[in-house]
């Protein structure tokens, strides 16, 4: 078994090369590349959570007031109609939102979140779900969703979702999920990365900063629960 430090090195290590992948098509298709991201937002979701307490059940940030899973639809990156509650009911999901031309936010939280799903018992992997809804929906196309999601789930047994819709439709689905609505076109949005357990209740979120280590332990813990 590889001790907490080996483990935090490798995790390390396959970060950057799935970072440095991702970030490779990752400068936008018009060239404007990313505009920043919602400091505003991002703090005062930040404010709402705390860092769990030594020996909490939590290695994430414990929410003060769990979180119904949303009720939303989007449209997949299959181009189909993609019911969050229905399709995502029962399973462990991290639900994340943001946009396929941001260059670091965003693919640092996807890439985290690939390897946080190979270090956790297969069995595990296979149940979670994740979802990525789209900030900008006016560029993230399905097709284009879906191109950006496949450098990140490459071999794992669980293949990550796009999202998108109107514009009307994914500030709907930002509100359900209680998290600040992206502005600047999209580009500037919350960092917030929830993670919802089989009892279809959030209790613990990541954001900016968190690790693939992190994520992992909470999986493990829902999974278990």
């Amino acid at each position: 078994m590889l001790s907490r430090n080996m483990f935090g090195r490798r995790l390390s290590a396959l970060a950057v090369l799935v970072i440095a992948t991702s970030l490779a098509g990752c400068a936008g298709a018009d060239g404007s590349g990313h505009e920043g991201h919602a400091t505003g937002s991002s703090g005062s979701a930040a404010a709402e959570v705390s860092p769990s307490a030594d020996g909490g059940p939590f290695a994430g940030r414990e929410l003060p007031e769990p979180r119904p899973r949303p009720e939303f639809a989007l449209t997949s990156q299959d181009g189909a109609a993609f019911d969050f509650a229905a399709e995502t009911g029962g399973q462990p999901t991290l639900l994340f939102f943001g946009y396929a031309n941001c260059p670091d936010v965003c693919p640092t939280t996807m890439a985290d979140v690939a390897i946080a799903l190979r270090s956790v018992p297969e069995d595990v992997a296979a149940r979670t779900r994740v979802v990525f809804v789209t900030t900008d929906p006016a560029r993230d196309t399905p097709e284009f969703l879906g191109e950006y999601l496949a450098r990140f789930d490459g071999d794992l047994p669980t293949r990550f979702v796009g999202l998108t819709g109107s514009q009307a439709d994914v500030e709907a689905a930002q509100a359900a999920a209680e998290v600040p609505l992206a502005e600047g076109e999209g580009t500037m949005h919350a960092t917030s990365l929830l993670l919802y357990g089989a009892d279809d209740t959030a209790r613990v979120m990541f954001s900016a900063g968190d690790t693939a280590q992190e994520i992992a332990e909470d999986l493990q813990v829902v999974a278990r629960s």
